[in-house]
């Protein structure tokens, strides 16, 4: 009789000894919420025999923990935008893209056998794209290679890149439309450039760029890519280069001219002055082949 009383009391025990255990669990380990929403971080206590447990909140950010909740009050960068819901659920309002962190939830209960616990919850805020820069070239040539680019660089987690020709999707393998199959392009999602390896007559019109992500979307107005059979731009551009290149060379050779640093004037083969002879000596004739004193010298 008495062992089976000692079995009894150990049981009973043991039964009490495991029910004032602290357990906690979450019902998401992690989590996402969009850039100026509210989300709340569920702490949820199972198990605990005393009655005014310790519960804080810690904000673990490149592995540096802050306080949360401390001493039945929000701190830190919470402080106004955050509060502690029964039992011990952490709510934060109007999530920022700085409250992606790692949240640690601990409860200490000095009266049970297993006096504490923690979870850890971690927070992903997405943030929806601003709109990007996009950059279409305003002329090609027929048969030449273009390149179009598109980026943002706000948007969390990272864009994802469509482009449009004329208000139409144009889809990332030309060749699964029958309106795109003659086209030449290859587009990268991942990056924002889309590039023609030929272009063609076909592809001149208005392109434009949106930027999605699960937080929302944006995108950059139209702009116009014409496609021309000569690149009449091109060479008026230089055909006016090089005029303007004869004008500024003829201007400047006028210029020294005046100023008198080179002789502008036609020279003749016969146009040059003649030395000037002494009064006293005849130069060498050529029939005479001597010289001829004009006066004779007395000694």
């Amino acid at each position: 009789m008495a062992t089976v009383r000692r079995t009894a009391l150990w049981l009973l025990c043991s039964f009490l000894g495991h029910m004032s255990a602290v357990i906690l669990r979450t019902t998401d380990s992690a989590v996402w919420a969009n850039e100026f929403d509210s989300i709340e971080l569920t702490c949820l206590i199972e198990s605990i025999s005393t009655n005014n447990p310790r519960i804080e909140w810690k904000k673990i950010k490149n592995g540096v923990p802050s306080y949360v909740y401390f001493q039945n009050k929000i701190s830190g960068d919470l402080e106004h935008r955050a509060r502690l819901r029964e039992p011990a659920n952490l709510l934060i309002l109007n999530v920022s893209r700085s409250d992606t962190a790692q949240y640690r939830c601990e409860v200490a209960a000095i009266d049970d056998q297993k006096p504490f616990d923690e979870i850890l919850i971690s927070l992903a805020v997405r943030v929806r794209p601003v709109v990007p820069r996009c950059t279409v070239p305003i002329s090609v040539t027929v048969g030449s290679s273009a390149e179009l680019r598109c980026l943002e660089n706000e948007g969390f987690p990272l864009s994802q890149y469509q482009w449009f020709h004329n208000n139409e999707e144009m889809p990332e393998d030309h060749k699964s439309s029958p309106k795109f199959l003659n086209s030449s392009y290859t587009m990268n999602t991942d990056t924002g450039t889309l590039k023609f390896r030929v272009v063609k007559k076909r592809d001149a019109g208005q392109y434009h760029c949106q930027a999605k992500n699960e937080a929302g979307y944006a995108q950059c107005n139209p702009q116009m890519m014409e496609v021309y059979d000569l690149d009449v731009m091109g060479i008026f551009l230089k055909v006016l280069g090089g005029v303007a290149a004869v004008v500024a060379m003829t201007a400047g050779m006028c210029h020294v001219c005046k100023k008198g640093y080179l002789s502008c004037e036609k020279q003749s083969g016969h146009s040059y002055k003649a030395p000037r002879q002494d009064d006293r000596m005849d130069y060498i004739n050529a029939d005479e082949g001597h010289f001829r004193h004009k006066s004779s010298f007395v000694i």
